[in-house]
């Protein structure tokens, strides 16, 4: 950063935290403090063998944006994670999580009791709201058929490591792109309300698209026409399809991006991306069981073409199974969001609780 950004940043940073209060100075509005803030995001392109992805946008300038949702009155938290259990839906693309629960113990000769509980089985990355690591996906030169053994070796992934690089050995973690390279995700969060917008206030439908316009038409109808989708930001999606989260049929389809809106987000540079869906893909009823084919626009080969693209092309990071239900009734459209993934070396996700700070509209 050079030292004219660094002053620039300092001074944005104090206006955005309303330090600053003497009369020559305006206060701040969330424009002001938005457009100084873009001068102290990262606009790539990122170094060799990044394993960060949009991760590399965050700093400064996301944190100045956080520094003025956070402060402005009437701001409050939102949890925006379901409460991880026994008895919560379970994703069948992961090992069941199953903990059990020890009785309460005690040290020899000591005052202290003590209780804990340990994972039986499961793929805890994998299960409930849950983030992905850059190394999830790879993609392959050729459609593969069942018939066929899986050209492993062959593998391409973000950064355009190969399967040596990442995961050379069946039973080898992830050695590139594992869910530690994640940095704190620190930044300022756009909510867009496709349950309104396209749902007309009904919950969206298995296979329903969020397509490029979609976006760009919540963001005028929302009032943020004037900011729209800026580097650094976290974009989440309320579609109301975790309306039936304790549903079994929540797992075999869902509504989700439509293909179109990949270059969009990737123009944005937005760091992340997250729906409360199981997928962030779009699935047709019957589409898991090869009763039915993807939606409608999905390129041969890719039926989780979302996947695929931000995972092992742009870097846009995902997470997966979002409550965003009350931060949407509040009309938080743009808050300060943090989410922290656990540091597991070589893990291909992991499960995270991303929280939201701002106020209503």
């Amino acid at each position: 950063m050079t030292t004219k950004q660094n002053v620039l940043t300092a001074i944005a940073c104090v206006v955005a935290t309303g330090v600053m209060h003497a009369p020559a100075f305006a206060a701040p509005t969330e424009e002001s403090v938005t457009e100084a803030s873009t001068l102290a995001v990262p606009g790539g392109p990122w170094p060799a063998g990044d394993q960060r992805g949009m991760a590399n946008t965050l700093g400064a300038g996301t944190w100045m944006r956080c520094a003025y949702y956070m402060s402005q009155p009437g701001a409050k938290s939102y949890e925006l994670s379901h409460v991880r259990s026994n008895d919560m839906t379970q994703s069948p693309f992961g090992a069941p999580l199953v903990y059990e629960y020890r009785p309460t113990a005690s040290v020899p000769y000591s005052k202290h009791a003590f209780n804990g509980e340990h994972i039986v089985s499961g793929e805890p990355g994998a299960q409930g709201t849950q983030m992905d690591a850059l190394g999830h996906f790879a993609y392959l030169q050729n459609v593969w058929t069942p018939d066929k053994p899986i050209p492993v070796d062959e593998a391409k992934y973000y950064g355009g490591y190969g399967q040596i690089d990442v995961k050379p050995t069946p039973g080898s973690p992830l050695l590139k792109l594992g869910i530690e390279n994640v940095p704190p995700i620190i930044t300022s969060a756009v909510l867009l309300d496709a349950r309104s917008y396209i749902g007309k206030g009904k919950a969206l439908t298995a296979g329903q698209l969020v397509t490029a316009a979609d976006i760009d038409g919540m963001l005028e109808a929302q009032g943020l026409g004037w900011r729209g989708l800026i580097p650094g930001d976290v974009l989440y999606i309320y579609t109301g399809w975790s309306d039936i989260w304790e549903d079994d049929m929540y797992y075999t389809m869902g509504p989700g991006l439509a293909s179109d809106a990949l270059k969009y987000i990737e123009d944005r540079k937005v760091v992340l991306v997250a729906l409360d869906n199981p997928f962030t893909d779009p699935v047709n009823d019957g589409q898991l069981t090869g009763k039915s084919g993807p939606p409608a626009g999905t390129p041969e080969g890719l039926p989780f073409v979302i996947h695929h693209h931000n995972l092992t092309q742009s870097g846009i990071h995902q997470i997966q199974n979002m409550k965003l239900d009350e931060l949407a009734k509040d009309k938080v459209w743009t808050s300060c969001t943090m989410i922290l993934p656990l540091r597991s070396k070589g893990a291909s996700g992991s499960p995270v609780r991303p929280v939201a700070i701002g106020s209503g509209s």
